[in-house]
């Protein structure tokens, strides 16, 4: 069945937003990209230009760019592809235009959806997570393959988790995109924090302290470590301490990961052209999102009195002007811990939540 045409704003023109403009544009939808300044002009002149990482293959894709929302504009869905710092001067403008009635919000938030319900109203928003991870290299945009070999699943929810015929309707929106499918969660808000606890509490500070080098941290043991055991304080820390039960739930495996495997795990995925692309892109891009939304999610576990001492070593490597850790430092001993998994359960939770690559229906997930 072919998905209806929708009239789309996709608001915000980075590697995610670029991506997601240039494949619902492909997807036959009305789309137009809001951009500013230089980026503006390129979209205009060249369009949006995106390149596989892996082969260099180049696709461009002329979408049309506006460089404001009005009050009057008509969209049937806005979706906001920005870093969480710097969403609260464009909520004004989102809620003076009463015209589109849906805005989905793709990106980090570990601060849940009360600063957006209160701007906007809960029947107008959603929340979501955009994949996969890529970085612009002047007018082109380099990402991982998103193909129909490489299908990414794309997290989206209501904000009290219901799922409803609007739901459903942008869920079919986004899965006309190619190398897509959606899942439809009633746990968004908290899946947000578990990832968090995964890119911005773990593996983003750790990658800043390497020095965005993804080589010298597949190198440098003691990195690993910080940044398992950050992770995993992050997770006990809403489970335990602020009663959130995991989202999805293959994230109680890596909490219960023990150390050796984690290094193995880590310094191998560390290594591929997937992570250098999505992980170390945003890192070195991104640092001021990372140190902001984790300093947001720490003060949330510190608040409800988890124990927290990883995170407060690893996240400070997030600001801007750190000192690098020492290249190959191999001191921390390293902890096996209870191992209750299967090892080859945890590899595949670990690879899905970080890199999306799970086809599933569009149904909601416990």
């Amino acid at each position: 069945m072919t998905t209806p045409t929708r009239r789309i704003l996709v608001y915000g023109a980075g590697p995610l937003g670029s991506l997601l403009a240039a494949r619902l544009h492909e997807a036959g939808h009305d789309v137009a990209i809001l951009a500013r300044g230089e980026r503006l002009a390129q979209i205009k002149g060249r369009g949006i230009v995106l390149e596989d990482e892996e082969t260099g293959q180049q696709e461009t894709a002329h979408v049309p760019a506006v460089e404001a929302l009005r009050p009057e504009d008509r969209y049937d869905l806005i979706l906001v592809v920005l870093r969480h710092n710097h969403l609260a001067p464009i909520l004004p403008v989102l809620a003076s235009n009463r015209h589109s009635p849906t805005v989905l919000f793709m990106m980090n938030n570990a601060e849940g959806a009360g600063p957006l319900v209160e701007a906007l109203g809960p029947e107008r928003v959603l929340l979501g997570f955009p994949l996969p991870g890529g970085h612009r290299d002047g007018d082109v945009v380099r990402i991982v393959p998103v193909d129909e070999d490489h299908p990414y699943t794309l997290p989206i929810g209501e904000v009290d988790g219901a799922i409803r015929p609007r739901t459903r309707e942008v869920a079919e929106v986004l899965s006309s995109m190619r190398g897509y499918d959606v899942d439809l969660r009633s746990d968004m808000e908290n899946w947000l924090k578990y990832h968090a606890c995964v890119t911005i509490l773990a593996l983003g500070p750790a990658v800043c302290a390497a020095g965005i080098d993804m080589e010298r941290l597949a190198r440098t043991r003691d990195l690993q470590l910080l940044s398992l055991r950050a992770m995993q304080q992050g997770f006990r820390g809403l489970r335990k301490d602020l009663g959130l039960p995991p989202a999805p739930r293959s994230f109680r495996a890596l909490e219960l990961l023990p150390e050796p495997i984690w290094v193995w795990l880590l310094s191998r995925m560390l290594r591929s052209g997937e992570a250098r692309a999505s992980i170390e892109g945003h890192s070195a891009a991104g640092r001021d999102e990372i140190a902001h939304v984790g300093r947001e999610l720490l003060a949330q576990l510190q608040a409800a009195g988890a124990e927290v001492s990883a995170i407060e070593e690893l996240l400070p490597f997030a600001e801007p002007g750190a000192e690098l850790w020492p290249d190959g430092a191999r001191s921390l001993p390293m902890r096996w811990g209870n191992m209750v998994v299967p090892v080859g359960a945890v590899v595949s939770a670990g690879l899905a939540v970080l890199f999306g690559r799970r086809r599933r229906a569009h149904r909601a997930r416990p």
